[in-house]
């Protein structure tokens, strides 16, 4: 019988030393869980009170950039939800999108996402807004610990950020005419992936110098067939460009996670290559998680895959609970392996599926 009324005792406490492990395919007592983005009704039904969704507390990141935005959940309502979910991370949005201003009428800086950049002067007249994206993603990261330790608590603190070339064609030039214009201006796409570039450089220097324990990059680059680009024009101008991103927790020995929906098979390998740890959230709609277990799974940390329409949107808690289960039958082996869903715990998935997914994971989850 699956018990879908209430959350059950799991192994150990929140632990970024387990999570931390699994990233590296060590030793750990059970999986780790940890979910790039609960919904609020989820939040609130668990504590029992208002306190927005894990990447925001007022607006939603995952959204998009010009949608409302507000701050981060506040630390301690975050860990007290760890603490009854298990979870072993919070994590913020440190700056998804490439912080790009402009002038308003009153001469305000505002954000610039109305997609209307379709030539070198239109991207001209944009302000990019870095040294304050990054000084307020650093406050944040300090307010995170600094709660973490009041609370001796165990979690780490990661911040999400990094689409490099999502924020261009979503939000600043729009998909079909960004596609256009990687043929048409090449050299003015590099220039604006340059600057995004340098800015997330910037940023991860920045978020390894104020303790974080790893790093979350994020850029959707592909449909569920392959990559939005051609791969070879892709590796030549936004391989070597995340690799530069990486690079500063690289070179402090922090690790790094990556998420791209979609099927990425094309790029796995320069991931790799780049220093990837952990890879999210091999997208069900492109992926066969049994393929990339036996094709990566002893070089990288795999997450993620539990599909949020079936079972958990639209299946019971016991297809919930089977799902689980055959996640961990082939993932769990090795140690490389963060129990995830494949996007968000979002609002629509019946609360009683998402209360059967983590009395599953750490059923299934203990080695």
């Amino acid at each position: 019988m699956v018990n879908y009324k209430t959350l059950e005792p799991y192994l150990g406490e929140p632990d970024k030393g387990r999570l931390l492990a699994a990233f590296k395919r060590q030793p750990v007592d059970r999986v780790p869980n940890f979910e790039v983005l609960i919904e609020d009704k989820h939040v609130e039904a668990f504590l029992g009170r208002y306190a927005g969704n894990t990447l925001s507390y007022g607006g939603d990141p995952a959204k998009g950039a010009d949608a409302e935005q507000g701050r981060p959940m506040y630390p301690d309502d975050y860990i007290d939800l760890c603490n009854l979910i298990g979870q072993d991370a919070i994590m913020f949005d440190g700056g998804l999108w490439t912080p790009y201003k402009r002038y308003d009428e009153n001469g305000n800086l505002v954000p610039a996402y109305k997609r209307d950049v379709k030539n070198r002067s239109d991207y001209e007249k944009l302000i990019l807004d870095s040294d304050n994206a990054i000084a307020s993603t650093v406050g944040y990261v300090k307010e995170y610990k600094d709660a973490v330790k009041k609370r001796n608590s165990k979690v780490a603190v990661s911040a999400l950020y990094g689409c490099m070339m999502q924020t261009l064609y979503e939000f600043v030039v729009g998909m079909n005419d960004f596609m256009m214009m990687v043929y048409e201006d090449r050299d003015l796409v590099e220039n604006m992936l340059e600057d995004s570039c340098i800015h997330f450089e910037k940023l991860t220097k920045a978020l390894v110098d104020s303790g974080v324990d790893f790093v979350f990059i994020g850029d959707d680059v592909a449909f569920k067939t392959g990559l939005f680009i051609p791969p070879k024009l892709f590796k030549e101008i936004w391989v070597p460009r995340m690799a530069r991103i990486f690079k500063p927790a690289l070179d402090a020995n922090i690790p790094i996670m990556f998420h791209s929906d979609g099927k990425i098979d094309d790029i796995v390998e320069d991931l790799i290559e780049m220093g990837l740890d952990c890879l999210n959230p091999m997208d069900p709609y492109g992926i066969d998680y049994r393929d990339y277990k036996k094709r990566f799974g002893s070089r990288l940390c795999l997450s993620g895959n539990v599909d949020i329409e079936f079972p958990l949107s639209k299946g019971t808690p016991e297809d919930v609970d089977k799902d689980v289960k055959e996640h961990m039958e082939v993932l769990k082996p090795g140690y490389g392996y963060v129990a995830t869903c494949s996007h968000s715990l979002v609002n629509y998935i019946p609360h009683e599926n998402i209360i059967a997914y983590f009395n599953a994971i750490h059923k299934y989850g203990i080695y």
